[in-house]
């Protein structure tokens, strides 16, 4: 059935769909699984990753639909309600077809974006659950980052308070961690900025070690990575000695195994490693597993994800976080190249709304209404603005895809608008089609669907940007100059000592490189929109993260605890006290 998104909210549409939702032999069948490979888990069961992937080994993969975007408004462009609106499409098509999404975080849900859900017709279900802890996987990712935080200031206090010989009978080697030096930080799934600063130990000598520290947002935690880009339980456990809590005084890294915690730490997310599975509004089975928060983590949902759908999917559709610059970038250099997976296709998600505001259109504030210049026809805003559908469009082509854009359709567009568009996109060497599946669902993405079986038929020449043999700085000049447009890369002292340090060292030779910066330019400055030229990226740090195995160029500021806003969304959600259902979400 569908629904009439102009009508009703997000949360209405999924309380009536929900009617419908499949139950967990239904999804058995869908997925064609066995009932021990089902885990129940009330209206959201688990997939037994393990027993899956081990017989279904030797069967074929389906074709592989990565989903990005080009550069969004603060609002976002509709990536997920894309990625579900296809597959819907394709279900309409009598395709076997599922896919996988990252599971929304509790600060953007509780404050202006809202959930990840998807929206209208296009509509990921039990739309509460999926937005309001799902599994717990957040939450055990949350217990298992700060159990490591819990171990460092506990170990840096008894160090302050024992001698060797004491601290010998407590069968403790002194670590010597430099308190200026602690790299992690503490979790908390909230946007939270009043915790981005903090003095800890406050009080007596059995209150903690005191120093500084901060908070960042859960699913900003290098767990969260590492769950993204594990490939089995085994993988992910040998990944958590790895990772660096803190240095020491002369330098050297403190790691969680010198802590002796990441086996709790793994105990803590051992039932993290198993997907969820949730439904579309249309009954297509849809994974949800690992994160957001693409601007300095992978941002992808998981490759277990993608592996266990390519076995049970003819078609096998996947997000990537934030436009093609960051989220596409990231799949495409890190994600294939740690799963050895190639993709087919890629659709390029566009708006009316963003290109104008690429063309030089007013500022998109969440919260407030859209000016007049995004609600009337505008061709030559759009025009303009197509320059930064162009360079996405290149972007994706450069790995050897022909992507698909996909027009994301409102109603404030026009028909005109949406063949200019389209126009753009077929002169840059791109198939193009105009989808409604927000207001109609999986009839309204045919067109999409159509073109995106087309692409599926093409051979794909899959070429990786850089070799893993490159230099660290040589990688991020080669992002910099063919991804974002930059004239060259600047690096401020503090990350060209780093850099050099990291490529003299043979222990990095294989560390992905994970891009930090804003999702809202090509740049590293967010009030630069389009395609802007001459520019140059400036890095004024790496990070490290030893577990996943990524360093990290960051590029600006990042805040990695994101602030509320003065109109957010908990305002407006709260439950019926007679049934329990929850109201408000979107």
């Amino acid at each position: 059935m569908v629904y009439d998104p102009r009508q009703l909210k997000d949360w209405q549409i999924a309380e009536l769909a929900e009617k419908d939702l499949p139950s967990t032999e239904k999804y058995q069948e869908l997925l064609g699984l066995e009932k021990d490979e089902m885990i129940p888990y009330g209206k959201t069961p688990k997939v037994d990753f393990l027993k899956v992937i081990d017989r279904l080994k030797n069967k074929p993969d389906g074709k592989y639909i990565e989903v990005t975007a080009i550069t969004p408004t603060p609002l976002g462009e509709g990536k997920s309600t894309t990625t579900l609106g296809i597959m819907e499409g394709l279900g309409k098509r009598g395709k076997n077809v599922g896919g996988a999404l990252r599971q929304p975080s509790g600060g953007p849900t509780m404050n202006i974006k809202g959930t990840a859900a998807g929206g209208g017709n296009a509509l990921l279900l039990p739309m509460t659950e999926f937005s309001l802890g799902l599994t717990g996987d957040i939450n055990d990712i949350m217990n298992a980052h700060n159990l490591a935080m819990v171990a460092l200031n506990a170990r840096m206090q008894h160090e302050l308070n024992y001698d060797d010989n004491e601290l010998a009978k407590r069968n403790l080697r002194r670590l010597d961690v430099d308190p200026k030096k602690v790299e992690m930080n503490w979790v908390l799934d909230f946007s939270a900025q009043g915790l981005r600063n903090i003095v800890m130990g406050i009080g007596g000598k059995q209150d903690g070690y005191m120093m500084n520290s901060r908070f960042a947002i859960a699913v900003s935690s290098e767990l969260m990575a590492i769950l993204a880009v594990a490939k089995d339980l085994k993988d992910m456990r040998e990944r958590f000695k790895h990772i660096v809590v803190a240095y020491d005084k002369k330098g050297n890294p403190v790691t969680t195994a010198d802590l002796e915690v990441d086996g709790a730490m793994a105990a803590w997310m051992r039932n993290t490693i198993n997907p969820t599975l949730c439904s579309t509004v249309e009954g297509q089975p849809c994974f949800v597993h690992a994160g957001p928060f693409a601007n300095i983590a992978i941002g992808q949902s998981s490759i277990i994800a993608d592996r266990i759908g390519l076995k049970c999917f003819d078609y096998h559709v996947t997000e990537s976080g934030f436009a093609a610059d960051i989220g596409f970038e990231k799949f495409w250099n890190v994600k294939c190249r740690l799963s050895g997976l190639q993709p087919n296709v890629s659709i390029l998600v566009a708006t009316v709304r963003a290109l104008k505001m690429h063309g030089g259109g007013p500022p998109v504030v969440p919260g407030r209404p859209l000016q007049e210049e995004y609600t009337r026809e505008n061709l030559a805003l759009l025009e303009k603005g197509c320059e930064n559908l162009v360079h996405m469009i290149n972007v994706v082509k450069k790995s050897g895809i022909k992507p698909v854009v996909c027009i994301n359709a409102f109603d404030t567009d026009t028909p005109a608008e949406h063949k200019m568009i389209i126009k753009m996109a077929e002169m840059a060497g791109a198939r193009a089609a105009v989808s409604q599946h927000w207001l109609k669902g999986g009839e309204g993405a045919l067109d999409l669907a159509d073109a995106v079986l087309d692409a599926c038929e093409e051979k794909v020449d899959f070429k990786y940007l850089y070799e893993l043999d490159m230099p660290l700085r040589q990688r991020v000049e080669k992002i910099a100059t063919e991804v974002y447009g930059a004239a060259g890369v600047d690096w401020e002292p503090l990350a060209l000592e780093k850099a050099k340090k990291f490529e003299a060292d043979p222990k990095y030779n294989d560390y992905a490189t994970m891009m930090v910066k804003t999702h809202l330019s090509l740049t590293h400055d967010p009030s630069l929109k389009g395609a802007p030229k001459g520019w140059r990226l400036p890095i004024r740090d790496i990070l490290v993260y030893g577990g996943a195995k990524f360093l990290c160029p960051m590029a600006g500021a990042i805040s990695l605890m994101p602030g509320t806003g003065s109109d957010p969304a908990y305002r407006r959600i709260d439950i019926d006290v007679e049934t329990g259902k929850v109201s408000g979400l979107f």
